[in-house]
């Protein structure tokens, strides 16, 4: 029988290019917040991975972007704070990419200064021509070693064993670190506020940026009438402006309604259980600047 093998993995990329999609893609569960935005992920969040003779445990870094408040900074700070930690890096690019840009760049430069064993991932190949793709293979196997290059388009199931294979490929022998019954480390709390922030920023499009911020006030456990099992569930949006909180609640509460709504559908197929929403929306200012909201988004 193989030996059985074990390890953590960060998926780095600059924002938007499909690392949350990917995470849920290979976990196969919807752990990461996935919105065609920047900045969708604000923290490391971990989904795993069981095989028959591996546990990987994926760690869905922040993009790396140029941060403007101090919630940018921690977020930039988490991405490449992770790489002392972890055993294989997956740096997702865009097939789109002509060159290597500024961003990527930074990425590529701390990967070399951390020597470790690195995947090279390119995203959205439906969207470029072959000769186009072949350029790009070329001019990044000329700035680092990768283990491996494999060209996807990660709302693609067929990717999914080909990723899974080639990590496994590069892990040490290690025991399981978590229970198989788990595919995040995320508190069913840290799961609803990014249901629910992922849903916001889909409904809202480019009407609100992403000066939001969603905080559960209450969790319940309980059963109702006809015992089943039920989760109360009280949770406030908070917003940088006035003008932001009339746009999430909409005309006659619509939008908040859509958004609850839809949130509410997700954590009743995650949790496995009926959920009971209620969502208020308040105007924070300061938050993207307050310490004790920053702290939440640490590296723990």
């Amino acid at each position: 029988m193989a030996e059985f093998k074990s390890g953590f993995v960060a998926i780095l990329g600059r924002t938007n290019v499909g690392k949350s999609t990917l995470v849920n893609l290979l976990v196969g569960e919807k752990v990461a917040a996935t919105a065609d935005k920047v900045q969708t992920t604000r923290t490391a969040i971990k989904g795993i991975a069981n095989r028959e003779n591996s546990q990987i445990i994926f760690i869905d870094t922040p993009g790396i972007h140029k941060p403007k408040t101090k919630l940018n900074e921690t977020m930039v700070e988490t991405s490449f704070g992770v790489i002392n930690e972890i055993d294989l890096i997956l740096f997702v690019i865009e097939a789109t990419s002509k060159d290597i840009g500024k961003g990527d760049m930074k990425i590529l430069e701390k990967i070399r200064e951390s020597k470790k064993k690195t995947i090279l991932i390119i995203n959205k190949i439906d969207l470029v021509k072959k000769e186009e793709l072949l350029h790009l293979i070329d001019i990044y196997q000329k700035e680092y070693n990768f283990e491996a290059v494999i060209p996807i388009s990660s709302l693609k199931e067929k990717y999914k064993n080909i990723i899974l294979d080639e990590i496994e490929k590069n892990l040490k022998p290690g025991p399981a670190y978590y229970s198989v019954e788990e595919y995040t480390d995320q508190t069913l709390r840290q799961l609803a506020e990014e249901i629910i922030r992922e849903k916001a920023l889909k409904f809202l499009k480019d009407e609100v940026p992403h000066g939001i911020y969603v905080e559960i006030d209450k969790m319940k456990f309980r059963k109702n009438q006809k015992g089943e099992n039920l989760y109360d569930i009280e949770a406030t949006i908070y917003c940088l402006r006035n003008s932001h909180k009339g746009i999430i609640i909409g005309k006659d509460g619509k939008m908040l309604k859509a958004i609850g709504q839809a949130a509410r559908i997700d954590m009743e197929r995650n949790f496995g259980t009926k959920v009971n929403l209620k969502t208020w929306v308040k105007v924070k200012e300061d938050w993207q600047d307050d310490a004790s909201i920053i702290k939440k988004f640490k590296l723990q």
